[in-house]
């Protein structure tokens, strides 16, 4: 008994990987940075939401714009 094991992969399926640009190192530490810091706004506005009693009301909104978008720390 013989067997035989083919693959036929056409070349439309198959994409190398000189197709796909590499992102430099400094861009995808950007990218980790601004990704980590978005995570953690998230956290934050959560926590505070929470604490307020879990409504998203025009307050709230205003002071999470002011606490995220206008704190001097940043």
């Amino acid at each position: 008994m013989a067997y035989v094991s083919s693959v036929a992969v056409s070349r439309e399926l198959a994409s190398p990987r000189e197709s796909v640009p590499r992102r430099s190192l400094w861009r995808r530490l950007f990218e980790a940075m601004v990704e980590a810091r978005r995570a953690q706004a998230e956290r934050e506005i959560s926590i505070y939401l929470e604490r307020i009693g879990g409504k998203f009301t025009d307050d709230a909104e205003r002071e999470i714009e002011q606490r995220f978008l206008f704190d001097p720390r940043c």
